[in-house]
């Protein structure tokens, strides 16, 4: 039996590259789909409504696989339903929403027959946006990187099996085709999987930030509130270690404060993704580079499909490994 993930987007092998903030590309979403698997960009990703037509097009030039976008529904986001209408133009074939009520998502994609799947880091969350119509939950785990939940996989995965109806899409932590076994064990019905695909050839970041992921590990991945005012992974680089991971008492007050806090978030978000920008489009010292724990399983440079050639691989290494245990 093929997970439902697979028969949701039609795809070989039932992984989506997950969304990464400017990391993300044309080419690395193309690639996704033309290796078995789902590509996701987040809409964020171009600067403008005209370049989010144009990168959507290109991407349906170059390959017949499911295409998704990522869009925050979130009010900070005031592009949000261009966004969205522009991707509905283009035929795209799923959305992962973050960080807002996906109502309106669902409600317009429903009439073109676009899958919407939702982030959620707990149950009470699932249940909602399963009552409005979504497809899917990306269970978004305490391994994830970039922002990330609060509850391990272990438990969170059979915690929304038990509460939704829907399928539920695993998010954080896998960087192998044993890891995706396992999640599929514990009742995924897929993966979103991202930190393993930063350092490839595809991606436009820096040569820095892909070496980072190189020569870093699980045990430098750090989790700061310095660059949205939420919980996000980095990479503990030296500059990460000189400005700390915690938000000064100035910060920590002003994020408090009733009727500062919106605008000191806003402020706070803003410097933040303009460093993540710096760091992952050029060579400079002030090196903060977001990733997850799975960067562990990153040894070289590659192109998507020999990242997903190895996870298919080891797949099936795990399922034999498994069937001579169990007899």
């Amino acid at each position: 039996m093929k997970p439902a993930l697979c028969d949701l987007l039609g795809i070989e092998f039932p992984v989506i590259m997950a969304p990464m903030f400017l990391v993300s590309s044309v080419d690395m979403i193309a690639a996704a789909g033309n290796s078995g698997i789902a590509g996701c960009i987040p809409a964020l990703n171009f600067r403008t409504i005209e370049e989010l037509d144009k990168g959507l097009k290109e991407i349906r030039s170059k390959t017949k696989g499911p295409m998704g976008v990522n869009i925050i529904v979130n009010k900070s986001n005031v592009l949000a339903k261009k966004h969205l209408h522009t991707c509905l133009d283009n035929g795209v074939d799923f959305f992962i929403t973050s960080l807002g009520s996906p109502e309106e998502v669902i409600k317009e994609s429903k009439k073109q027959g676009v899958k919407v799947f939702c982030d959620v880091i707990e149950k009470e969350y699932a249940k909602k946006v399963e009552g409005l119509g979504a497809d899917a939950v990306i269970a978004v785990n305490s391994g994830a990187g970039g922002h990330l939940g609060n509850i391990p996989a272990t438990i969170l995965i059979p915690l929304l099996k038990e509460t939704c109806k829907i399928p539920v899409i695993s998010a954080g932590g896998v960087g192998t085709g044993a890891g995706i076994l396992s999640m599929l064990a514990l009742g995924a019905d897929g993966l979103s999987i991202g930190s393993p695909f930063i350092a490839t050839k595809e991606s436009h970041v820096s040569e820095d930030y892909k070496k980072a992921c190189i020569q870093y590990g699980a045990q430098d991945i750090v989790v700061t509130t310095k660059l949205s005012g939420s919980r996000c992974t980095v990479i503990n680089s030296p500059y990460v270690r000189k400005i700390g991971v915690e938000q000064n008492a100035v910060e920590k007050f002003l994020n408090n404060n009733r009727q500062m806090k919106k605008y000191a978030k806003m402020l706070t978000y803003y410097k933040g993704m303009k460093l993540l920008e710096k760091a992952a489009f050029s060579a400079n010292y002030k090196s903060v580079w977001c990733a997850g724990s799975s960067i562990e399983f990153t040894k070289e440079i590659d192109s998507v499909s020999d990242i997903v050639t190895r996870l298919k691989s080891e797949y099936q290494e795990a399922i034999t490994k498994l069937a001579k245990i169990t007899g």
